[in-house]
Order: C-alpha cells, then sequence, then structure tokens
C-alpha cells in the first residue's frame, strides 16, 4: 500500500509531505488529495476546490461538535454557560494556531511566503481545522474524534488550564482602561487589497494615542492582535 502512494508520490517534495504528513497523523492516509487542499492556502491557490477554506469550514464544525461533547462529557454538572465559554476557548483561533504551530503544520502547509503578514497571521490554525475536516471525509467520524482527542485535546487543551485562561483581550485591556480612567478604542488605520484579499491594520488607543496595531484579514482578529500587544506591552495580568 505504502510503496503505492509513494509510486504515485514520485516527486522528491510530494514524497516529503506524505512522510511528514503519517508522521503527524499517526496513521497511513487515504485520500491524499484532500490533505494536499488542506494544507494549501488561498494565497497559492485561488479556486475553491483547491485550498482548504471548504475544509476549514467543515473542520470548523466538526471540531466545535467533538469539543462540545468532550465538556459535555467532562462536566456533568455545569451549565451552559460554563460550557460555551470553555469550548469558545478550546476552539479560539490564537489557541488553534499555536497548537499548529507546536505540531509543525507550518511545514506542511502552502503559502505566499513572499507575504510577510501571512507568517505572522493565525493560517496555521485556520490549516489545522482543515485538516480537521480532512481527516473526517477520508475516515469518518469516529476516528477523528479519537484523533481530535489524542492528537490535540489530551496534549495541548488541559481543560483545568483553560478554565483560569482569559481569551478575549479585548474585554481584558477595557477592563484595565475601565480601572485608569483611560478612554480604549480600536480604529482602523489602513484597509487595503494584497494578494486578493482585505487586509486590515487596527490599532488599540488609548486617550487618543496608538499604543499597539495588529494587522488580519478581517478586523476583528486585527483587533484582537491589537489588544493582545497592548495587554503584553502594558504588563496586564488580569
Amino acid at each position: 500500500m505504502f510503496y503505492r502512494i509513494q509510486y504515485i508520490f514520485s516527486n522528491k517534495s510530494k514524497q516529503a509531505f506524505l512522510r511528514q504528513l503519517c508522521n503527524l497523523l499517526g496513521f497511513m492516509p487515504g485520500r491524499i488529495s484532500l490533505y494536499s487542499s488542506a494544507f494549501s492556502h488561498r494565497s497559492i491557490k485561488e479556486k475553491a476546490t483547491d485550498n482548504n477554506e471548504r475544509l476549514e469550514y467543515l473542520g470548523d464544525a466538526i471540531l466545535g461538535g467533538i469539543i462540545a461533547d468532550y465538556l459535555f462529557r467532562k462536566y456533568p454538572y455545569k451549565g451552559e454557560g460554563f460550557l460555551t465559554e470553555m469550548r469558545s476557548k478550546m476552539v479560539n483561533r490564537q489557541t488553534l494556531n499555536e497548537i499548529a504551530l507546536k505540531m509543525g503544520l507550518k511545514k506542511l502547509t502552502s503559502f505566499n511566503k513572499s507575504d510577510s503578514s501571512l507568517k505572522s497571521s493565525q493560517i496555521f490554525g485556520n490549516a489545522l481545522e482543515a485538516l480537521v475536516g480532512a481527516i473526517y471525509m477520508d475516515k469518518g467520524y469516529k476516528a477523528t474524534k479519537n484523533w481530535v482527542l489524542k492528537k490535540l485535546i489530551i496534549p495541548h487543551l488541559v481543560a483545568e488550564d483553560l478554565e483560569l485562561l482569559e481569551i478575549n483581550q479585548k474585554n481584558k485591556l477595557y477592563s484595565w482602561a475601565n480601572r485608569n480612567g483611560k478612554l480604549l478604542e480600536f480604529e482602523t488605520l489602513e484597509e487595503k487589497m494584497e494578494n486578493g484579499r482585505r487586509l486590515f491594520k487596527v490599532g488599540a488607543m488609548l486617550d487618543g494615542q496608538v499604543i499597539a496595531e495588529g494587522k488580519a484579514f478581517n478586523k476583528k482578529d486585527a483587533s484582537q492582535l491589537a489588544a493582545q500587544s497592548a495587554v503584553d506591552k502594558l504588563n496586564i495580568t488580569a
């Protein structure tokens, strides 16, 4: 079986991709094209059937369902509000991006490396969601659930630690500003087209002065990145 797949992937770069993919998955993939799409960013493949956006959409839903099921069973006496907050923490884009980098997804992901904004964006977390979608399409729900538990939740998403984690950096920054009598605003500083997508630069402003900036392909992510930078710069811990 492996010999046949290796024959199909005669190109050395494709063979290297397959080896890395097998190491990451822990099993032999079936439909290789799914995984190739999962790691193809739209900056190099604009066609919807070739890049990872559709698989990201699917993987986001599957991952959210698996985590909801995990939390429901882990916390049998907790209410809906607690479960919803915990799920938000576990599927947070920044959290998933950090996990993706730890897992080595940056090496597998194909993207426009000349675009410096992509290197610091959250495309690797998106690729991780797309990977979940690819596994689901290739192996089904049960195998996907087992993989998510083994590879994501148990090693990276320790629920007890996440109970204490404050994800929404904007809320943290707003609380700090209110306590210190500061006026906090988020303002779009720049908006431009880059590789066919609209890139936003948002500034976190205290009393009219920009103290931190964030760039992303939507304003919400850009403002969260600006807030994170401001929280780090001001050394806000609570």
